[in-house]
């Protein structure tokens, strides 16, 4: 019983974290309003945010089920591309995260001690990848 409170703890916590990132991704970044702009469409924002909704929810959903795949050479090729537009977007974002850290310190109000809230995340990203590789990674 208690192992099964640990692991629904760990879980939610790390979807927390998840949910946390992707959404100070979207918000703090504005990475839909910049979308929209660069490719001057506007009109079609609700489009891109629902397509973000649907793309967390089945993705979320393709990762819990785990799913095999068989797809012809060139839409496996179509979907490489738009996963790499997608990881292209998200290393351009990144340089701009640490303004993240600092807002977020203020309104915490422990703006003196940023180091304290750094390597507390430093800590625990690296607890949460030796869980994992301890306990799910098959050898």
């Amino acid at each position: 019983m208690i192992r099964e409170l640990i692991v629904a703890f760990v879980g939610l916590a790390g979807g927390l974290a998840v949910g946390s990132g992707f959404v100070a991704f979207l918000t703090v970044l504005g990475v839909i309003p910049r979308l929209t702009q660069l490719t001057k469409t506007m009109k079609w924002i609700a489009t891109y945010e629902w397509g973000v909704v649907l793309g967390a929810v089945v993705s979320s959903w393709v990762s819990l089920r785990d799913p095999l795949f068989s797809f012809p050479p060139i839409l496996a090729s179509v979907i490489g591309l738009l996963s790499g537009v997608f990881v292209g977007m998200l290393a351009a974002a990144l340089t701009e995260v640490l303004n993240v850290f600092p807002i977020l310190a203020k309104r915490l109000g422990i703006d003196e001690q940023i180091v304290v809230l750094l390597m507390a995340m430093v800590f625990g990203k690296v607890a949460g990848s030796l869980f994992h590789w301890i306990y799910f990674v098959d050898r």
